[in-house]
């Protein structure tokens, strides 16, 4: 004797059967960030969550999303400020060097200060470098004794160690043993895409953003 099945069953059956839908994929965004605006990168990851997956570019030119500091020398369209940061010249707290004044700062990383101090300073394309010869040196050299740091936690440890250097550091870089001798100004920490931010880009620029 054959057995009845409801319609109603068969339907339940079929459908479990069916396909499920995949879930729709995180949306993939890379991003570069110059050392100095690296702190900044906790935000961004935590603004990604688990919908948006980011891809370290090593590569600022290829990147969807660009951090770093202050205005870049050929200012782009798509600028979006995330944040503030103070850089400040540092020391190692027993060097003999005091409050410095401009013209002191100048002169020290000139190289007409005390030769027995060890001026530190950045590649010349860092962001953070650009700031301090805008503010500080305003167009003139440094010395060509100065030591050039890698990034700000290679200068922040140079100067814990050895007490006759001086160097720059972004505020969020400074550490209970290094000691400021001059603050060289705040400025904006940029978001900077490439063209006008669409979707996921769009979205991580709005949430750094609050």
């Amino acid at each position: 004797m054959k057995k009845f099945i409801p319609f109603g069953l068969i339907l339940l059956l079929l459908a479990s059967c069916a396909t499920a839908t995949p879930p729709t994929p995180p949306e993939v965004v890379s991003a570069h960030s110059t050392f100095a605006a690296a702190p900044w990168l906790d935000s961004l990851y935590a603004c990604a969550g688990t919908s948006i997956v980011i891809s370290r570019a090593a590569d600022p030119a290829s990147a969807d999303l660009l951090l770093r500091l202050g205005e870049p020398q050929f200012p782009a369209s798509f600028l979006y400020q995330i944040g503030e940061e103070e850089i400040v010249i540092a020391t190692h707290p027993q060097s003999p060097i005091q409050n410095l004044t401009l013209e002191e700062a100048q002169n020290l990383f000139a190289g007409f200060g005390d030769p027995a101090v060890q001026v530190w300073v950045y590649a010349s394309d860092e962001d953070v470098f650009g700031v301090f010869d805008q503010f500080v040196m305003q167009g003139r050299s440094v010395s060509p004794s100065a030591k050039v740091a890698v990034d700000a936690e290679q200068m922040s440890d140079a100067l814990a160690v050895t007490p006759g250097s001086v160097g720059i550091l972004p505020r969020s870089w400074m550490t209970a043993s290094l000691r400021e001798v001059y603050s060289v100004g705040k400025v904006p920490v940029l978001a900077i895409a490439p063209s006008e931010p669409q979707g996921a880009v769009a979205q991580l620029i709005d949430c750094l953003q609050q």
